[in-house]
């Protein structure tokens, strides 16, 4: 199975190419919060997707009947296809899988609701925003986008986890013969919900995120949409394709140990079900895309649970959320993406704000500049709530070119 179109939706990039210079650049997307008021708060960064403007990116599906994740998840579904050289039409004539991961669906449209609520009663709730709001938009709203009317369309609601698990769906779907290709992916939109949340949890960072870093403060939530075009290798050769990488295999499981906290010995297992899924033995492993959210209780877990299936000189380990902040549901599918674009190009993205390591963590997180890298096996990561981890294993293709 081999991913053979890209939908990267980001605070640092919209689109292959500009995704792919931010991640070689090591470029921050943190900017003041924009998207409510912060009176009150003592620190309002995050990665908002500035002056985003869904149409040029949507052919078909009318922004204002769809909240800001289904228009995200609409966004990065089109960019996948036209990047795998997909018209509609041939989409139409094959059998299509469509799986969107989130945390929040559309809690952008229930903060504003809300506080309508709150300031006029329910007269001041606009039934248009009301009707943006169901979860499942996010995979129909890619649907529609794609005129894919007899489409399987899922939305996965695992949190941080979600894209991950997307992923896993869709190579399912293909290798059992339910679906020809699958559009697989997460959405988020950036929300007062979250971030307040995370901020009463004391782990939203003042300034930016540092992990793995002695200094770390916590996270930046973010927000985005990656959307990856998956399909079977004789699929893409029969049709010339460009091939970015193979999907080896995935490992998922849940712990439910803890709302917050990740648990050691159950990442670990993720890890392993997901090399075991793949056939990859651990000694093959080139790099680790962590989930790496800057926190002290994540940052030290994953590490040890890493070295666990790793020994004690495990590949290079870097988190994405130094660049794109914590994008929830979309965050393991960016980092999917970013993945595959390291294979192809053969590069390391950076770990940025980088400092001095903390010797509890002991990775080499490929401090704050890209490094160039022969990569062929990759392994990526997303830990969500309630211990629902989900682990990917992507590989370069070595077989015949188109």
């Amino acid at each position: 199975m081999v991913i053979t179109g890209l939908g990267p939706l980001s605070s640092i990039g919209t689109g292959t190419a500009p995704f792919t210079t931010g991640l070689r650049q090591g470029r921050s997307g943190v900017t003041p919060i924009t998207a409510f008021d912060t009176t009150g708060f003592a620190h309002a960064n995050a990665c908002q997707v500035q002056d985003f403007d869904p149409a040029p990116l949507l052919h078909r599906l009318d922004p204002a009947h769809h909240g800001r994740a289904a228009q995200f998840a609409a966004a990065a579904a089109r960019l996948a296809v036209e990047d795998a050289g997909l018209a509609d039409a041939d989409l139409a004539s094959v059998r299509v899988q469509i799986s969107v991961g989130t945390t929040d669906g559309e809690s952008y449209d229930l903060d504003r609701i809300t506080e309508a609520h709150l300031r006029g009663g329910p007269p001041a709730v606009a039934p248009q925003a009301a009707r943006r709001v169901p979860a499942p938009l996010l995979g129909i709203a890619a649907a529609r986008e794609l005129n894919l009317s007899d489409a399987e369309v899922l939305t996965i609601g695992t949190a941080c986890s979600a894209g991950n698990y997307s992923l896993g769906n869709g190579l399912d779907a293909i290798r059992h013969g339910d679906a020809d290709v699958a559009l697989c992916g997460g959405a988020d939109a950036f929300c007062r919900k979250t971030f307040t949340a995370f901020y009463r949890l004391g782990t939203i960072a003042p300034d930016c995120c540092r992990p793995f870093d002695t200094d770390r403060r916590g996270i930046l939530t973010g927000e985005g949409a990656g959307m990856l075009l998956l399909e079977s290798l004789d699929s893409a050769l029969a049709r010339g394709a460009r091939v970015y990488a193979e999907i080896l295999g995935y490992g998922l499981n849940c712990d439910a140990y803890h709302p917050v906290a990740p648990q050691e010995d159950s990442v670990a297992r993720c890890l392993r079900l997901a090399l075991d899924d793949a056939g990859v033995k651990p000694a093959e492993v080139d790099l680790i895309s962590a989930h790496g959210t800057g926190t002290k209780a994540n940052d030290v877990t994953e590490s040890r649970a890493i070295r666990q299936v790793y020994g004690s000189t495990p590949p290079r380990t870097v988190s994405l959320k130094s660049m794109l902040g914590h994008t929830m549901g979309a965050a393991s599918a960016l980092g999917a993406i970013a993945c595959s674009l390291a294979i192809t190009h053969g590069f390391i993205p950076p770990t940025i704000n980088h400092r001095t390591t903390d010797p509890a963590c002991a990775v080499d997180c490929v401090p704050n500049h890209a490094v160039a890298a022969d990569l062929r096996v990759v392994q990526n990561n997303g830990l969500a709530f309630g211990g629902n981890n989900a682990s990917v294993v992507l590989g370069r293709y070595e077989g015949r070119t188109p």
